[in-house]
């Protein structure tokens, strides 16, 4: 009976969580608000229909959270001695990734990793080929970058999701 009305009853606490902390109020017309959206949001992604979610190794989680932060640092540094010390700018470009990882947990996973280190961001994602485009700020050397995507997250994500 209550999934009828809730389907994600987590997700329905979560959107009603996020939307009174967004907006720093707990009055009546807020609450009202906050339960409207938590009540109907998580009916949006019923439509979606997506495959079930399955984690083989959860523990792989810790290791592809702690090469993300190494990353991250490299890269927020490398990038401000780019901008700062770099006379000429760097020689940017697009690098074109056959994955092996079909998983959409995986793959919206890796985008968010690709994306969320500075320099590097995910263009576009071919399902029938199965390859991702990515844009590189300091793009060296396009096998150095596949080989890399493919060792440090493809590897574990598939692990984890596959």
């Amino acid at each position: 009976m209550i999934r009828r009305i809730f389907p994600y009853p987590v997700l329905s606490v979560g959107f009603f969580a996020t939307w009174l902390l967004f907006n720093q109020s707990v009055t009546p017309g807020q609450l009202i608000l906050a339960t409207f959206f938590g009540v109907t949001s998580p009916w949006l992604l019923v439509r979606l229909d997506a495959p079930p979610f399955r984690m083989r190794r959860p523990l792989m989680i810790l290791r592809v959270l702690w090469t993300f932060a190494k990353d991250i640092a490299q890269s927020n540094l490398r990038v401000a001695k780019t901008i700062i010390a770099s006379p000429h700018p760097p020689p940017s470009g697009f690098v074109r990734i056959v994955l092996e990882m079909r998983s959409p947990y995986g793959l919206a996973a890796l985008a968010c990793i690709v994306t969320g280190a500075p320099g590097t961001a995910w263009i576009s994602y071919d399902p029938v080929d199965n390859v991702v485009v990515l844009h590189i700020l300091d793009l060296m050397a396009e096998d150095d970058w596949a080989a890399s995507i493919k060792t440090r997250y493809e590897k574990p994500l598939m692990e984890i999701f596959e």
